[in-house]
């Protein structure tokens, strides 16, 4: 099993950054994949970004050029730098943790609002 904690969720106008991190009860250089998913209201879940244990990086469309993704192995921690946000980034982001045995498992969620 794997625990997560989201943190970093705030207020920040357009424009702005924000930090997310997500750490892992456990050691991550052993989980395949972990990522970020964000779902605002009445909107479906959406992929925002993902790692493998490998380092490989995936965004959505809607973020590139403006999220990274990272993961600092000895902090058992994921990180995504989110600049110059916009308004739509608006949304509860929920860091999961993908194991190929055991499926996948969810943090509690932090919530970004970002004002115009």
């Amino acid at each position: 099993q794997v625990q997560l904690v989201e943190s970093g969720g705030g207020l920040v106008q357009a424009g702005g950054s924000l930090r997310l991190s997500c750490v892992a009860s456990r050691s991550i250089s052993s989980i395949d994949a972990m990522g970020w998913y964000r779902q605002a209201p009445e909107k479906q879940r959406e992929l925002v970004a993902d790692i493998t244990s490998g380092g490989s990086t995936n965004y959505a469309d809607s973020v590139k050029g403006r999220f990274t993704i990272s993961r600092d192995n000895a902090k058992n921690t994921v990180y995504l730098q989110m600049n110059s946000l916009k308004p739509e980034d608006t949304s509860v982001y929920r860091c999961y943790a993908y194991l190929t045995r055991w499926g996948r498992y969810w943090g509690q969620g932090t919530q970004v609002t970002v004002s115009s």
